[in-house]
This record gives structure tokens, sequence and C-alpha cells, in this order.
């Protein structure tokens, strides 16, 4: 093999070497790139958007009966208003705002492990058979709803009332 036969050699292996990594960075890019796009059109944080009717968010109760929090949007003009509902495992659905009386400035939200809900701003623990049952603190705020002919339904009073803890700040 001649000296440029063996620098040709060693350039494609190169080459061909930095291809994975390559189609690698592009593979995270464009799933980065998706999720921005679920966030943007999607509902904030990429929760689900919801929409009323009759002035009623409705919800199949098939649909949060699995024991895990189910993550929502309602966008109320320029406001994004979320919230869960999980069904406990007391067979209670329950609702709240995705935040709490203390912890709402800095809009983090809860987070599930197992069957307790987490505060994501001060790691506070509460018990998913609570919600609804306690407020105040860092509590998830409780969300009124009623479950009918398989449904859960929200008021869009409701939701609005809990509006001011996803204000923007002035």
């Amino acid at each position: 093999m001649t000296d440029r036969q063996e620098k040709k050699a060693q350039f494609e292996h190169q080459t061909s070497s930095k291809r994975p990594l390559i189609l690698g960075v592009a593979l995270v890019l464009a799933v980065a790139l998706a999720a921005a796009a679920w966030g943007l059109f999607g509902g904030a944080g990429g929760y689900p958007a919801v929409s009323a009717k009759d002035g009623v968010v409705a919800i199949p109760a098939s649909q949060v009966s699995d024991g895990k929090a189910h993550f929502f949007s309602y966008r109320d003009g320029a406001t994004t208003i979320n919230f869960f509902v999980l069904k406990s495992n007391d067979g209670v659905i329950r609702a709240a705002f995705d935040t709490c009386d203390v912890c709402y400035r800095d809009k983090k939200g809860y987070r599930q492990e197992g069957d307790v809900m987490v505060c994501n701003a001060c790691d506070q623990r509460f018990a998913s058979d609570r919600i609804n049952e306690v407020k105040g603190g860092c509590n998830p705020a409780p969300l009124e709803r009623v479950v009918r002919d398989g449904q859960v339904l929200i008021p869009v009073a409701a939701l609005q009332s809990g509006s001011w803890y996803f204000a923007a700040a002035r």
C-alpha cells in the first residue's frame, strides 16, 4: 500500500467513525425540537390543553383512573392554569391545581412518586388520598370537581378562581 493509499484509508476511516456521533447529535436535536413544539402547541410545560363546553371542562374518568397523576392546562385569556387529576388508592378521583399557597411563585408544580405527590419546589410529600381534603400551606391547592356519567367535571369558574397562582408576576 502506498503512502497516498494509507492516508486515503485513514481519512475514510475517520469520516465513517464520526457518522454515528453526527447521527446521535441530530437525533438529540430532533427530540429537543419535538419537545419544544409540544410545549408550544400543547399546554404549558407540555401538558395537554383542555377546553370547556357550557362552562365546564370534562375529562373522561377512564382516562385518569389508573392511579397516576394526569396533568392538564386550561387557558384563561393570557393565563395558563395547570392542574392534575388522579384516582387515589381509596378509589376517589381527586383534582388540584399544580401549585400550592406557599411555592406558587416558583411555578414548579408537583410530581408523583408512588402514592404521594411531591412539591417540585420544596420536596414536601402529600398522600394522594389527602388531596382535596387538606388545603393551605404547601398542600396541592384543591380544585372543585364532580364525577358524573363517566366524566370528571370541573367548572371553569373553579379553574378561574386559581388563576392568580399562575398569573405572570407584576
